[in-house]
């Protein structure tokens, strides 16, 4: 048997860096994480996948002569000094590995400049030594060229995707780091060709429409606190075939989070149509004492102490970003101002003495919407400052009912009870699940002894509970609500028209149906005075 030996520390060092850089999305992503630190507010990559190429310039701080000479030693970093500062983490990186890693596969060369300091260019060895240092003109910042990765390694090379592949790692890496970075101005080139860029502004609300085509400010949710930021598109108009935007970012990196992906699901699992997925990114701050960032080279996966207190973070900034009216009509305020409402606030039912929308929807004040009549038996036509509203009656009852039975499911004993034939062993075991007695009732006949409530006294109960058997509790709850609601086509009294509204209004998600289903349609007076061809001008009338 061969001994037991220690490694060469080159072999040592070649290991670490295989697993830090293991594709040319990696040396981006180390790059421009370095920029971020630095205070860049620009960064601008050039990436040839042809010719094994990545250069990251940044306006960051820069680096000074000193550490230039230092900076791809193995281990060397500005960030952490002593073993105590890994329970302090705040920068994005701090292992010391990425520029000597990039040394150990690559050639690597560096230009620097900090503040009025004259400019240096860098070139360094396999093992991170420094081969040349020259003076060079440069603006302040930095700049990082990576020529030949993996020029020795050529195992890696023909082990890794197609070019255009890897560059769908990279742009899919860079607009990551703009979400969590919606400052910063990123410009990208791919070889001698402009590629992309991405504006800066204040949130990740104006970075979204730059990612994803189709997609507006107005079809996503945006709330934001010291702890918690939340983008969630509107489940009635932006969602996804595939659950490729559920985004989880910690402290300003991207990572995965399984728990708060099911919690995400779970609280939109019946606001969405059938197999579609939300669209969402969450970007937690978190104290750097309960974070432990050493569990993946490339920080993908994080150790989150607390998990369960974030878990109800994310339901109640759901529940807010649902809720009618706290970011409907955050672009209307403008509006808003020029338009005058003649009825009285009473008509409208608001409640002044709360402005903040609870995350308990009994509590949150109703919205300033009067049902003044209805279109074909179907629509509700509301009146709402801003303009019209037409709610569905009959999924907007479906709403409330399916919550007040998520929250209370509850049976009726049936006298005499209700007989169905055929039943397979799963209907069985589905009835058994959602607490209906099954009995048996002679060859092939089954007694059913109770129904839910809502059901108990229609003349299609045995229809129901033939329906009910092909499913779980949840599609029983869903089908329950269906059969009970308000048909379309049932005439309805204002009245009953307005304690619908307001019953839909305190539902948690007013704005689809169980099934997924858009339930109102609003019509802005800003969208009708466009149409109708009118100007507003305040203290003038023009045909109005």
């Amino acid at each position: 048997m061969p001994k037991i030996a220690t490694l060469p520390a080159e072999v040592v060092h070649a290991i670490a860096a295989g697993e830090v850089i293991d594709s040319l999305a990696a040396v981006v992503r180390e790059l421009a994480e370095n920029a971020l630190d630095a205070g860049a507010s620009r960064i601008a990559i050039s990436v040839n996948p042809q010719h094994w190429f990545v250069s990251v310039a940044d306006n960051g701080c820069g680096m000074s002569r000193d550490d230039l000479q230092q900076a791809a030693s193995p281990h060397s970093t500005s960030k952490i000094h002593d073993f105590n500062d890994l329970h302090q983490i705040t920068s994005l990186g701090f292992r010391g590995e990425a520029l000597h890693s990039l040394a150990q596969l690559a050639q690597l060369s560096i230009y620097s400049r900090q503040g009025d300091d004259p400019g240096w260019q860098a070139c360094y060895t396999r093992q991170g030594h420094i081969k040349t240092l020259t003076p060079t003109a440069i603006a302040p910042g930095t700049i990082v060229e990576v020529h030949q990765v993996f020029h020795h390694w050529p195992q890696r090379r023909d082990a890794l995707p197609n070019p255009p592949q890897q560059l769908r790692g990279i742009q899919l890496m860079l607009q990551n780091l703009a979400l969590c970075h919606p400052q910063v101005c990123w410009q990208v080139r791919k070889g001698d060709k402009p590629w992309f860029s991405l504006t800066p502004g204040p949130s990740p609300r104006d970075i979204l429409p730059q990612l994803l085509r189709g997609v507006t400010r107005e079809d996503v949710y945006y709330s934001r606190n010291s702890s918690l930021e939340l983008l969630l598109g509107r489940p009635d108009r932006c969602h996804r075939g595939r659950a490729d935007w559920l985004k989880f970012a910690v402290n300003g990196r991207v990572v995965n989070l399984p728990d708060l992906e099911h919690t995400l699901l779970s609280a939109l699992s019946r606001s969405l149509p059938r197999n579609r997925y939300p669209l969402c990114f969450l970007h937690l701050r978190v104290p750097p004492e309960q974070l432990d960032w050493n569990r993946h080279p490339a920080k993908s996966e994080i150790y989150l102490q607390n998990t369960e207190h974030w878990q109800t973070q994310l339901r109640e900034a759901i529940d807010r970003a649902l809720a009618l009216g706290s970011l409907d009509n955050s672009g209307h305020s403008r509006v808003r101002q020029l338009l005058r409402v003649q009825d009285s606030p009473g008509d409208y039912r608001i409640n002044p003495s709360s402005t903040d929308p609870s995350t308990d929807p009994s509590s949150r004040p109703l919205m300033p919407l009067r049902a003044i009549g209805q279109a074909n038996r179907t629509y509700i036509v509301a009146e709402h400052p801003d303009g019209l509203w037409l709610v569905e009656q009959h999924i907007a009852h479906e709403r409330v009912i399916y919550e007040q039975l998520c929250q209370d499911w509850a049976l009726q004993e049936l006298d005499p009870p209700i007989i169905l034939s055929g039943l397979s062993p799963q209907q069985l075991e589905n009835l058994d699940q959602i607490g209906i007695t099954v009995d048996p009732f002679g060859d092939g006949l089954w007694a059913l002894r109770q129904a839910p409530i809502p059901l108990a006294q229609r003349d299609d109960c045995a229809d129901a509970l033939q329906e009910l058997s092909q499913g779980n509790l949840q599609e029983a709850q869903v089908a329950t609500a269906c059969r009970s609601a308000i048909r379309n086509g049932t005439l309805l009294t204002l009245k009953e028209m307005q304690q619908l509204l307001d019953r839909w209004q305190q539902t948690r998600n007013p704005h689809t149906c169980p099934h997924g289903r858009p339930i109102y349609l609003p019509l802005d007076e800003s969208s009708l005075g466009r149409y109708f061809r009118r100007s507003w001008v305040i203290g003038k009338s023009h045909g109005i």
